[in-house]
């Protein structure tokens, strides 16, 4: 039964101003519902495709360009130069520390993340949940650079890390990790084991939280039939909880691979002058004024972090999102 609002509203008086272009745009949203959803989606749309993937593109086409050596200036002719530099030793060397750090970095923060986020989303409750909500959460409201320099100093010879190493008589133990091929150095602040352990420090909310909210959507009844049907609990968490909870994993994973593989600040910060890909990109942008080659260069963790997904996909990670 069709009943007409537009009399009932005058009869009590409160009919609105009519007339006004407002007005008309107003009744037009509100007549056609589909004009309304395309008014809404169309600024994030328009962002998404002009703003992000005109970027890309734009970055794409540079990286065919190549740089006059003797002007400087970047020619715009189509080649493949600027790939063929990259597959020399010297930057396969970068990609492939880039790729063995990310790498390291992500497991160390799924196997300090798990843990916390299984405590989170299964066994915590009330104020303690919330605790343990900000104490994760914390570190992510205050300046990315204020963390890494408060690194810095903890992480330098006369830090605070080296003072505790001093007091409970285990400097020996710090000296020996120095000391250690390819992850030592002259201090924790300018050696490979200080710049992973600033990562893992950054990116570890970034795997807690969606690997929480992954624990936190398995519904209790799975695993009470699991335990019901003779399971034990460690049986259920490797047949039940970790399976349901890869989706999680991978997004938390895909976070902490993705940011490490493409940050320069931290290993320009904490580190000596071994170079990883976000570094070279950032002197052959903005130092050495090769933008086409720093473009082909900012494809590689594109590419690898493609591959990374393909390859997650492949192993089912994301089949219970």
């Amino acid at each position: 039964m069709n009943v007409s609002v537009a009399p009932t509203v005058e009869a009590a008086g409160l009919a609105a101003p009519r007339g006004g272009w407002l007005d008309r745009v107003s009744t037009l949203l509100y007549t056609r519902r589909g004009l309304l959803v395309g008014a809404l989606i169309a600024p994030p749309l328009l962002w998404f495709g002009v703003i992000y993937l005109g970027s890309l593109f734009a970055l794409l086409a540079n990286s065919f360009f190549h740089l006059d050596d003797f002007s400087g200036q970047v020619v715009r002719e189509l080649g493949l130069q600027n790939f063929r530099e990259i597959l020399e030793p010297a930057n396969l060397d970068v990609a492939w520390r880039s790729i063995t750090m990310a790498t390291l970095v992500t497991l160390a923060c799924i196997a300090l993340g798990l843990p916390v986020a299984y405590y989170m989303a299964r066994h915590a409750r009330g104020a303690g949940k919330a605790l343990l909500y900000v104490a994760v959460m914390l570190p992510l409201w205050s300046s990315y650079l204020v963390r890494l320099y408060a690194w810095k100093l903890l992480l330098a010879k006369e830090g605070a890390i080296s003072w505790l190493a001093q007091a409970l008589h285990l400097q020996w133990l710090l000296d020996a990790v120095l000391a250690t091929p390819v992850i030592g150095g002259n201090s924790l602040s300018f050696s490979p084991i200080g710049t992973f352990l600033v990562f893992v420090y950054m990116w570890l909310p970034f795997v807690i939280l969606p690997i929480q909210a992954a624990l936190e959507r398995i519904p209790p009844s799975l695993l009470e039939a699991s335990s019901d049907l003779g399971a034990s609990p460690l049986q259920t968490f490797r047949q039940v909880t970790l399976p349901l909870a890869m989706p999680g994993i991978a997004a938390g994973s895909i976070f902490s691979f993705s940011l490490t593989l493409g940050d320069y600040i931290i290993p320009q910060v904490i580190g000596n002058s071994t170079l990883y890909i976000g570094q070279v990109v950032y002197r052959q942008q903005g130092v050495a004024g090769n933008l086409p080659f720093a473009a082909a260069f900012s494809l590689v963790p594109i590419l690898i972090i493609g591959v990374y997904l393909w390859l997650a996909k492949r192993k089912g990670a994301f089949d219970a999102l």
